[in-house]
């Protein structure tokens, strides 16, 4: 894996993180719907043991933080 591929997955596992964290926010806070608790439910686990497709939807925006800092590098 190069470099810029353990950049990424670090990043992306960071928004996942950071996800997790405003979705319990989220419910801590609001009254959401039944459903939405339970898609949501699925996803607090660790970065690693997501789908290829979640983890993918993570890497979109880990892919524009890596822009960004390569503009600058």
């Amino acid at each position: 894996m190069k470099d810029e591929d353990i950049i990424l997955e670090e990043l992306a596992q960071l928004e996942h993180e950071k996800w997790q964290e405003w979705a319990r926010h989220i419910l801590s806070e609001e009254t959401i719907s039944t459903q939405r608790v339970q898609r949501w439910a699925r996803l607090f686990v660790p970065y690693s043991q997501l789908s290829e497709q979640e983890k993918e939807k993570d890497r979109v925006l880990a892919r524009r933080v890596l822009s960004i800092i390569k503009k600058y590098d």
